[in-house]
Protein backbone atom coordinates (compact mmCIF):
# COMPACT_ATOMS: atom_id res chain seq x y z
CA UNK A 1 0.00 0.00 0.00
CA UNK A 2 1.18 3.23 -0.87
CA UNK A 3 -0.55 6.41 1.00
CA UNK A 4 -2.87 5.86 4.17
CA UNK A 5 -4.58 8.53 5.70
CA UNK A 6 -6.37 8.79 9.32
CA UNK A 7 -9.26 10.57 10.01
CA UNK A 8 -10.62 10.87 13.96
CA UNK A 9 -14.27 11.97 14.47
CA UNK A 10 -15.40 12.85 17.92
CA UNK A 11 -18.78 11.61 17.16
CA UNK A 12 -20.65 9.68 14.36
CA UNK A 13 -22.97 12.35 12.78
CA UNK A 14 -27.00 11.71 13.17
CA UNK A 15 -27.94 14.14 10.22
CA UNK A 16 -26.98 15.01 7.06
CA UNK A 17 -26.05 18.45 8.35
CA UNK A 18 -24.14 17.40 11.32
CA UNK A 19 -22.37 15.05 8.07
CA UNK A 20 -21.68 18.68 6.07
CA UNK A 21 -20.06 20.22 8.87
CA UNK A 22 -17.04 17.80 9.15
CA UNK A 23 -14.39 19.25 7.31
CA UNK A 24 -14.14 15.93 5.76
CA UNK A 25 -16.94 16.52 4.08
CA UNK A 26 -15.58 18.47 1.49
CA UNK A 27 -15.24 15.46 -0.48
CA UNK A 28 -11.91 16.86 -2.39
CA UNK A 29 -10.33 13.27 -1.60
CA UNK A 30 -11.50 9.91 -2.19
CA UNK A 31 -10.14 9.17 1.28
CA UNK A 32 -12.73 11.65 2.71
CA UNK A 33 -15.59 9.87 1.41
CA UNK A 34 -14.41 6.93 2.41
CA UNK A 35 -14.18 7.79 5.73
CA UNK A 36 -17.52 9.03 6.23
CA UNK A 37 -19.16 6.09 4.28
CA UNK A 38 -18.24 4.08 7.22
CA UNK A 39 -19.49 6.97 9.87
CA UNK A 40 -23.13 6.84 7.42
CA UNK A 41 -23.63 2.90 7.82
CA UNK A 42 -22.50 3.08 11.84
CA UNK A 43 -25.66 5.38 11.84
CA UNK A 44 -26.96 2.96 9.81
CA UNK A 45 -26.81 0.46 12.62
CA UNK A 46 -28.61 2.66 14.90
CA UNK A 47 -31.42 4.35 12.84
CA UNK A 48 -31.62 2.79 9.55
CA UNK A 49 -33.54 5.80 8.12
CA UNK A 50 -31.02 8.62 9.02
CA UNK A 51 -28.04 6.02 8.06
CA UNK A 52 -30.27 6.17 4.51
CA UNK A 53 -30.26 9.94 4.34
CA UNK A 54 -26.33 9.93 4.76
CA UNK A 55 -25.40 7.43 2.29
CA UNK A 56 -27.55 8.98 0.04
CA UNK A 57 -26.14 12.24 0.67
CA UNK A 58 -22.29 10.40 -0.04
CA UNK A 59 -23.12 8.88 -3.09
CA UNK A 60 -24.89 12.43 -4.29
CA UNK A 61 -26.93 12.50 -7.23
CA UNK A 62 -27.43 8.73 -7.72
CA UNK A 63 -29.35 7.25 -4.36
CA UNK A 64 -29.41 4.09 -3.08
CA UNK A 65 -31.03 1.64 -5.34
CA UNK A 66 -33.94 -1.05 -3.92
CA UNK A 67 -31.30 -3.61 -4.65
CA UNK A 68 -28.88 -1.72 -2.23
CA UNK A 69 -31.12 -0.44 0.09
CA UNK A 70 -32.46 -4.95 0.72
CA UNK A 71 -28.84 -5.25 0.94
CA UNK A 72 -28.31 -3.11 3.79
CA UNK A 73 -31.47 -4.63 5.63
CA UNK A 74 -30.54 -7.74 5.24
CA UNK A 75 -26.83 -7.44 6.20
CA UNK A 76 -27.73 -5.04 9.06
CA UNK A 77 -30.67 -7.71 10.07
CA UNK A 78 -27.88 -9.45 12.93
CA UNK A 79 -24.89 -7.70 12.36
CA UNK A 80 -24.90 -4.29 13.05
CA UNK A 81 -20.82 -4.41 14.80
CA UNK A 82 -19.40 -4.42 11.51
CA UNK A 83 -19.20 -1.18 10.78
CA UNK A 84 -17.63 -0.21 14.09
CA UNK A 85 -15.15 -3.23 13.53
CA UNK A 86 -13.00 -0.73 11.01
CA UNK A 87 -12.48 1.92 14.16
CA UNK A 88 -9.09 1.55 16.09
CA UNK A 89 -9.89 -0.15 19.16
CA UNK A 90 -12.50 -2.59 18.11
CA UNK A 91 -11.68 -6.43 18.68
CA UNK A 92 -13.61 -9.52 18.87
CA UNK A 93 -13.46 -9.81 22.22
CA UNK A 94 -14.69 -6.43 22.78
CA UNK A 95 -17.72 -6.42 20.31
CA UNK A 96 -15.91 -3.97 17.92
CA UNK A 97 -16.50 -1.14 20.55
CA UNK A 98 -14.30 1.12 19.05
CA UNK A 99 -11.91 3.47 20.98
CA UNK A 100 -13.46 7.09 21.44
CA UNK A 101 -12.47 9.48 19.57
CA UNK A 102 -13.16 6.97 16.78
CA UNK A 103 -9.82 6.43 14.46
CA UNK A 104 -10.23 4.95 10.60
CA UNK A 105 -7.61 4.28 9.02
CA UNK A 106 -8.22 4.29 4.76
CA UNK A 107 -5.37 3.20 2.32
CA UNK A 108 -4.75 2.78 -1.36
CA UNK A 109 -3.27 -0.13 -3.63
CA UNK A 110 -1.38 -0.02 -6.47
CA UNK A 111 -4.93 -1.45 -8.27
CA UNK A 112 -6.54 1.64 -6.61
CA UNK A 113 -6.69 3.78 -9.77
CA UNK A 114 -6.83 1.37 -12.05
CA UNK A 115 -10.13 2.43 -13.75
CA UNK A 116 -10.55 6.38 -14.86
CA UNK A 117 -12.60 8.40 -12.67
CA UNK A 118 -12.54 5.85 -9.79
CA UNK A 119 -10.95 4.93 -6.81
CA UNK A 120 -11.02 1.56 -5.18
CA UNK A 121 -9.65 2.35 -1.53
CA UNK A 122 -9.00 -0.24 1.40
CA UNK A 123 -10.28 -0.23 5.43
CA UNK A 124 -9.15 -2.78 7.75
CA UNK A 125 -11.40 -4.57 9.96
CA UNK A 126 -10.48 -5.92 13.28
CA UNK A 127 -12.63 -8.86 12.16
CA UNK A 128 -11.28 -9.87 8.96
CA UNK A 129 -8.22 -11.14 7.55
CA UNK A 130 -8.09 -8.99 4.56
CA UNK A 131 -8.62 -4.97 4.24
CA UNK A 132 -12.26 -4.79 2.38
CA UNK A 133 -12.95 -2.39 -0.22
CA UNK A 134 -14.92 0.71 -1.03
CA UNK A 135 -15.11 2.50 -4.73
CA UNK A 136 -15.64 6.19 -5.16
CA UNK A 137 -16.42 8.08 -7.76
CA UNK A 138 -14.92 11.23 -8.65
CA UNK A 139 -17.74 13.76 -10.35
CA UNK A 140 -16.22 17.29 -12.08
CA UNK A 141 -13.24 17.70 -11.12
CA UNK A 142 -13.07 18.24 -7.26
CA UNK A 143 -15.35 16.29 -5.45
CA UNK A 144 -15.57 11.95 -4.42
CA UNK A 145 -18.46 10.41 -3.69
CA UNK A 146 -19.55 6.87 -2.85
CA UNK A 147 -19.87 4.73 -5.84
CA UNK A 148 -20.21 1.46 -4.06
CA UNK A 149 -18.98 -0.31 -0.84
CA UNK A 150 -18.25 -3.65 -0.06
CA UNK A 151 -17.98 -3.10 3.89
CA UNK A 152 -20.44 -5.28 5.31
CA UNK A 153 -18.81 -8.92 4.34
CA UNK A 154 -19.31 -11.28 7.16
CA UNK A 155 -16.57 -10.67 9.89
CA UNK A 156 -15.65 -12.81 12.57
CA UNK A 157 -18.50 -13.17 15.26
CA UNK A 158 -17.77 -11.13 18.35
CA UNK A 159 -16.37 -13.76 21.03
CA UNK A 160 -19.46 -13.02 23.20
CA UNK A 161 -21.88 -14.04 20.56
CA UNK A 162 -20.05 -17.04 19.78
CA UNK A 163 -21.39 -20.46 20.38
CA UNK A 164 -18.60 -21.91 19.77
CA UNK A 165 -16.39 -19.80 21.78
Amino acid sequence: MSRSETYTFQAIPTTVAELSALPEAALTDPFQAAALTVLALCRYAVDAQSGVELLNHLKGPQPLSQYELQFLKDRFRDKKYVPSSYFAGATQDNGYTPSQPYTITISDDPYSYAEDGYAKLVIKSAGADQPRPVKLRRKGQTQWLLWEQFLLSDIRTPTAEDPWA
